[in-house]
């Protein structure tokens, strides 16, 4: 068959089109500098971590560099926090801080306790100085100082937990007795200005996020999440937790889809949430200026917190270019965070839930995942 060169025209200007096309697509597909080296890659199917979730993200462009078994739910340990400090940072916003008082009643032995359940009063007068944390004893010794014949004590307590008062009846054994009486939230209001005896307030919230975030404290991170499942107006129990995390997550546009928690820490081994919804997340703390406190407060690889010593002899190469949250359990070994690669920062999760139940195994499996991000994470160039 003859093609006429009317028809050759034709073809020509389609393909030019078609080109044309091609390059206008192309130019919209997003580019990262980041090339996954072969050994991540070989890492990533080691014996050690067993069939792990990995995510790689670039949060500029929201890019997916490398995943596997991304969308699995898996219990993720410590790597949990992330969603609970997010949501308490989200709920009270990071300048929050509480305050516990104490004030006299009618009766000369009973005394008011009213507080905003601080999740970091301490009995310790250690913690108090280094870590700056509200000092319950302060409390009592002013009471003792304005009566120094007290023998015996009863403390009306409101928004208090427990355990704190149970500290405080044990430092101060031997020399005063107390005993506690939790009454209703309304008695707050009977506490007339004028009888407030003293007062403690604890550090602003970014600072307490801070802190729970570097040592992975398990009972400020629980009492975090119950505390701003409350505010939210949810109930005091897991299926206030549930909602309060999935109202924050979707608030910030991360996908919840199978999330499901048991607690506020990563402690059950029946909480579950995919490795791709942790990445979501810390994408959205890397872009939103208000999660800016959550991304400060992750330890820093072979530095600080618990990542202290972590990657300085398996993975040297790494020292200072990860800031991750840690997290383990009896077959869980995770880390998620943030890699440098030159003057770039990615995104990743690392969730291993099969690991078996020795620390040997777990160890291994840390080394494996130190060892994945010392393939890929380099310092930024020097300017001249």
């Amino acid at each position: 068959m003859r093609v006429t060169s009317g028809a050759r025209s034709g073809v020509r200007a389609s393909l030019i089109a078609a080109l044309s096309g091609a390059l206008i697509l192309a130019s919209q597909v997003p580019v990262h500098a980041l090339t996954i080296p072969t050994s991540f890659i070989t890492l990533a199917k080691s014996p050690t971590l067993r069939n792990p979730g990995i995510v790689l993200v670039d949060p500029e462009t929201g890019q997916t560099i490398y995943q596997r078994g991304a969308n699995i739910l898996r219990a993720p340990a410590s790597v949990l926090k992330l969603i609970s400090t997010t949501t308490a940072l989200n709920t009270f916003g990071p300048d929050q801080r509480f305050t516990t008082k104490i004030s006299e009643t009618s009766d000369p032995n009973t005394f008011l306790l009213v507080g905003e359940s601080d999740p970091w009063l301490t009995a310790s007068a250690f913690e108090a100085k280094k870590y700056h944390r509200a000092y319950l004893p302060t409390l009592i010794n002013k009471v003792l100082e304005l009566h120094p014949n007290l023998k015996a004590i009863t403390l009306d307590y409101t928004n208090v937990y427990s355990t704190d008062l149970a500290l405080l009846q044990k430092f101060f054994k031997g020399r005063v007795e107390i005993t506690t009486v939790r009454v209703g939230s309304s008695a707050a209001a009977t506490a007339a200005p004028e009888k407030i005896i003293e007062s403690v307030t604890s550090p602003s919230l970014k600072e307490i996020i801070a802190f729970t975030l570097l040592y992975s404290d398990n009972i400020l991170a629980n009492r975090l999440a119950y505390l701003s499942a409350k505010r939210l107006g949810f109930a005091n129990d897991i299926s206030g937790l549930q909602s309060a995390f999935e109202k924050t997550l979707t608030a910030l546009k991360v996908s919840s889809n199978g999330l499901y928690v048991e607690d506020g820490n990563g402690l059950s081994h029946a909480t579950r949430v995919s490795a791709l919804t942790i990445a979501s997340l810390l994408v959205e703390i890397k872009r939103n200026p208000d999660l800016v406190d959550i991304y400060k407060g992750l330890p820093l690889a072979g530095e600080t917190g618990t990542l202290k010593n972590r990657f300085i002899k398996d993975a040297p190469k790494a020292v200072g270019l990860v800031r991750a949250k840690t997290g383990w359990i009896d077959n869980t070994v995770s880390l998620a965070g943030f890699v440098n690669v030159g003057d770039k920062q990615y995104v990743f999760t690392f969730i291993a839930n099969q690991i078996i139940n020795r620390e040997s195994a777990r160890s291994a499996a840390r080394v494996t995942m130190d060892k994945m991000l010392a393939t890929i994470a380099r310092p930024a160039p020097k300017t001249p």
